[in-house]
């Protein structure tokens, strides 16, 4: 379930965005002012911030600010000003949204709803890349940059490569190799093996001695980090 923290002075507009956002399925956090929201935010982990500029204590923008030092949480801003300096000021400190006040809760549910499939698209995407020092490898879209720059591997290299990474520091055999990426009614021997990993670190350039040879055994991926 997502948290959400709500900051407005005012109790009644916590009370609308808190009803909408509960009956959408999130669990909802109030603070009453910016000060309180930054406390908040020490102690807690939230996916999202709906925050109030002008307020008591710390304004909104200030708070945002704050936050933003300590934690990477999107924030949508709600103003009774629609002028296009608080606008371009807010997003200059990295809030993802402005919603100007009086605003409609549903509009609000569908704007919260588009951050936090962005977010949680991009927590995806994070978690399927791999980095080794300069080599990155990206799991989902299946590439392979070396110092930022793209190399081109045919779809076996592809797959010897994330075999290898994926066992990290264990030895694998010749034999393994070939049946779990070739599969068991390979026909061929142990030269498609070590063809394929010359051909990989010809690619992997200055990384390629990551690929280690045990000799009479097979291959490895070695890395310590």
């Amino acid at each position: 379930m997502y948290k959400i923290l709500v900051v407005d002075d005012e109790a009644k507009i916590r009370e609308v965005i808190r009803e909408y956002a509960e009956f959408s399925g999130y669990e909802v956090t109030e603070a009453e002012d910016g000060m309180s929201a930054l406390g908040l935010c020490k102690l807690n982990d939230y996916d999202l911030i709906i925050m109030d500029i002008m307020m008591p204590k710390l304004d909104g923008f200030s708070a945002c600010k704050e936050i933003k030092k300590i934690k990477d949480i999107p924030v949508i801003m709600l103003s009774a000003r629609g002028e296009e300096y608080d606008k371009l000021f807010g997003f200059e400190l990295g809030i993802d949204d402005y919603v100007v006040k009086p605003f409609s809760p549903k509009e609000l549910m569908a704007r919260i709803n588009a951050i936090l499939s962005r977010k949680n698209a991009s927590t995806n995407a994070t978690q399927g890349v791999m980095k080794f020092g300069g080599l990155e490898i990206n799991i989902p879209a299946r590439t392979v940059t070396v110092d930022g720059n793209k190399v081109d591997l045919t779809p076996k290299e592809y797959d010897l490569l994330f075999y290898l990474v994926e066992n990290k520091n264990i030895a694998l055999s010749r034999d393994k190799l070939l049946s779990d990426i070739w599969g068991y009614d390979f026909f061929g021997d142990d030269r498609t093996i070590d063809t394929h990993i010359k051909n990989l670190r010809n690619n992997l350039g200055p990384y390629r001695d990551y690929i280690v040879t045990l000799r009479g055994v097979g291959y490895k991926f070695e890395y310590e980090g």
